[in-house]
């Protein structure tokens, strides 16, 4: 089934549901939580087909997993079952109305022993092979290393089978610094055709100080991917490969409450225009427009937008369509 096929780790999720310690919250909420998993939800919300690649544990939280993927229509005929390693949990505290903490238990989780023989499976291989984009991102390969072999050979995959690849850096601290990320990533870049970060990821992994320098290191004129910066409430901007002038989009301005998720929406939305076959400008909009949906609900991925709905943010405050 051609569109969007991705791999990596998709948790449970417990959110407190108002702002304040968690410690004082009188019950938390259940849901799931993944970048790539959040970016599949987002272009089948689309109307695009999508499958995710990954191992859950053979517990409940794993079952939650598949059950949420499979009711927005994501395959997940290529995600396995792991009877020896739990489902990965995040949890989500919204410490004040402006400030969101996140913790991870994903050490030794089964997302984490993702290798190279999952993506070697019938199911998987076949769905890289056949899919008009692989998307990844910088969290599965700084994982564990089977996962960093799991990763790089679905690249080489892909690039065999003339697929065009997605990576957006989403680099969290906690499970690598800034040498292991260039280490896992810039192998990689060869082969990646539109590469996603904000500002401080792309100077990160270009190991520069200016957004000029790392465009000429990452990519260039001929060379290189497309560099999609996100820019948060600024908006995005993207450096073609072609070596055309940079173009940039202002956000939506909206009422944020939540802006984790935010750059998967994003991410969703521009490569679900590049599917519809839209110009640069075009998948701009559309990122900017579906990460601004996210950031109006307090969840990860629950308030993207289908395509029906995109109109929705033009309507004047206190709208109600009936």
């Amino acid at each position: 089934m051609p569109g969007l096929v991705t791999l990596g780790e998709s948790m449970a999720m417990l959110c407190s549901p108002r702002p304040g310690p968690l410690r004082h919250a009188p019950h938390l909420d259940l849901s799931i939580a993944g970048a790539e998993s959040n970016v599949a939800i987002g272009v089948r919300r689309l109307g695009h087909p999508a499958a995710w690649i990954g191992r859950v544990g053979a517990d409940e939280f794993g079952a939650l997993v598949l059950e949420r993927l499979r009711a927005e229509q994501v395959d997940v005929s290529g995600a396995l079952v792991d009877p020896h390693a739990p489902t990965g949990l995040l949890i989500k505290e919204q410490r004040t109305p402006d400030v969101t903490r996140v913790q991870y238990y994903r050490t030794a989780s089964a997302g984490s022993r993702l290798g190279p023989a999952d993506i070697d499976a019938a199911a998987a291989a076949g769905a890289i092979t056949d899919a008009d984009v692989l998307h990844i991102t910088g969290i599965t390969p700084l994982l564990s290393p089977s996962a960093a072999e799991a990763v790089a050979h679905a690249v080489k995959l892909a690039a065999a089978a003339g697929i065009p690849v997605s990576l957006d850096v989403n680099h969290r601290t906690a499970l690598g610094g800034a040498a292991e990320l260039r280490e896992r990533l810039t192998p990689l870049l060869p082969h990646v055709s539109h590469l996603f970060g904000s500002e401080e990821e792309l100077l990160l992994l270009a190991d520069a100080t200016d957004e000029p320098s790392a465009v000429a290191r990452l990519g260039g004129p001929g060379r290189g991917p497309d560099l999609i910066v996100k820019r948060g409430a600024r908006g995005a901007s993207v450096h073609p490969a072609d070596g055309r002038p940079a173009l940039h989009r202002s956000a939506v301005p909206v009422r944020a409450l939540d802006p984790v998720g935010a750059g998967d929406a994003f991410v969703a939305g521009y490569l679900s225009a590049l599917l519809d076959g839209a110009p640069l400008d075009d998948r701009l909009r559309l990122g900017c427009l579906t990460g601004a949906f996210a950031v109006t609900v307090p969840s990860d991925w629950s308030g993207q937008p289908t395509r029906d709905e995109l109109c929705l943010l033009d309507a004047e405050a206190g709208t109600t369509l009936r």
